[in-house]
């Protein structure tokens, strides 16, 4: 068995399955997927690192879809929003693609204090307050913290809404962030009912799978995207590569400041990112 070596130096097994998943993610079909593969798994050395294996997977992805070559790391391309406000407004447009009724942050009474929440998020009948936190380093772990704050705002919360504080009735938490949750972290939040999405967790819907079901891809996903474009891109309403993909151009520019030039070659790659994967058969 070979063995990868991660960012924090920690090893664990190669796995074919996730570096077949990031290829058909970068838009290949399942037969090359699958070829590519099967090529890396013979080719690695046992304890490369997995910076190099993204490396190996890109380079032999550009091969047979040129496109990739327009995309960068999902995982950097978060890292790369800022913190506020366009990390959370990318939060509160996700949810909405997944269902949820979305309002943005406010100040909530509880029965002991104020508390400034990201967001409100309802479905199917559940009120949750959204925490949104964002690490620059996304090699780095959301902790217990964040989960045992949440938890005191909830009881606050709660007994507000009892007494007559509050106006919302608030069933629970809500911590979304661009990381990976270290193991107390999800202890806690299991225990004590505090719902997380984070990079990898929970497996059946975390951020990373969330945002690639609905290719709520941010824009910084489309290489060369500067932070200062970004932010005025962010200014004019948009967040996600679709927008731009699929925007009117001419009103982009106009309401962001961006050339109009600039604007067509980022609605370019970006659509070069996403048409592949529209086009790929369900399953």
């Amino acid at each position: 068995m070979k063995y990868v070596t991660k960012a924090d130096g920690s090893r664990q097994p190669f796995d074919r399955k996730r570096v077949r998943r990031t290829l058909e993610n970068f838009g290949l079909d399942p037969e090359d997927a699958d070829r590519i593969a099967d090529d890396i798994e013979e080719a690695v050395p046992d304890g490369i690192r997995t910076a190099a294996v993204l490396r190996m997977i890109r380079t032999r992805a550009r091969a047979v879809r040129p496109a990739v070559a327009h995309r960068t790391n999902l995982r950097r391309a978060l890292a790369l929003l800022r913190p506020k406000p366009d990390f959370e407004e990318f939060v509160r447009i996700l949810l909405r693609e997944h269902g949820y009724r979305v309002k943005a942050g406010c100040v909530l009474a509880g029965r002991c204090g104020e508390h400034e929440v990201d967001a409100i998020a309802q479905k199917d009948g559940t009120t949750l307050f959204v925490e949104v936190k964002h690490h620059v380093s996304y090699h780095r772990m959301t902790g217990l913290d964040e989960g045992r704050i949440a938890r005191a705002i909830v009881e606050d919360l709660q007994e507000g809404f009892r007494s007559g504080r509050c106006i919302v009735s608030i069933d629970g938490a809500l911590i979304v962030c661009n990381t990976k949750l270290s193991e107390h972290a999800k202890r806690y939040a299991t225990c004590r009912g505090i719902e997380h999405i984070g990079w990898d967790y929970p497996v059946e819907r975390n951020l990373r799978t969330m945002i690639e079901e609905t290719q709520s891809y941010p824009v910084t996903i489309v290489s060369g995207v500067t932070r200062s474009v970004t932010a005025k891109l962010a200014a004019a309403g948009i967040l996600t590569a679709k927008a731009v993909a699929y925007g009117d151009a001419a009103t982009i520019a106009h309401d962001s400041g961006i050339p109009l030039q600039e604007v067509l070659l980022i609605a370019e790659r970006a659509r070069k990112i996403l048409e592949p994967e529209l086009r790929r058969p369900p399953g």
